[in-house]
């Protein structure tokens, strides 16, 4: 099963959920009684909090996707070079031998989103993907930042810095 399609049946199995959640809901509202009024109320929360997960991982892959297309368009794309085994898994090694020229990439360039994108790609092929997810995250933010400075000055905006929260 492709992630896409996992995405939709997970999609829909939440809508089921959600449907079931607040058929609940307001059979226990309906009580009357002061302790079913409040787990009708929760049950109605429990779905936006699901939807808001859904559309958080959604609005994720969109911008990464978005991202990724860019990084093709001026061919910056990060190239396939790790080494992978006779069952075609990648070779813990080579995936460290990239992921540290790619850390050290990314210590280079503090406000570049495109090797940041890089290094959240090297950090998924070494296994960790938490980091990968944090670091994409971190590259969709860069992006934001500098692609708003890019249109209000007319440049890339890749070489300014970004912003920082401090």
């Amino acid at each position: 099963m492709t992630s896409r399609t996992g995405f939709f049946v997970l999609s829909g199995v939440l809508a089921l959920v959600a449907l079931i959640c607040v058929g609940e809901g307001v059979q226990l509202i309906a009580t009357g009684k002061p302790l079913g009024i409040g787990m009708g109320l929760c049950a109605f929360v429990i779905p936006v909090i699901g939807f808001w997960f859904l559309r958080q991982t959604v609005r994720f892959g969109r911008d990464s996707e978005r991202l990724a297309r860019e990084l093709e368009a001026e061919g910056g794309l990060p190239v396939d070079e790790l080494e992978r085994t006779d069952g075609g898994r990648i070779d813990r090694a080579s995936a460290d031998a990239v992921f540290a020229r790619r850390k050290a990439e990314a210590e280079a360039a503090p406000g570049d989103w495109r090797v940041f994108f890089r290094l959240a790609v090297a950090y998924a092929d070494a296994g960790d993907v938490p980091r990968a997810r944090k670091t994409m995250q971190h590259a969709i933010r860069l992006h934001r930042t500098t692609g708003a400075e890019a249109t209000a000055t007319g440049g890339t905006g890749a070489d300014r810095p970004a912003r920082s929260n401090a």
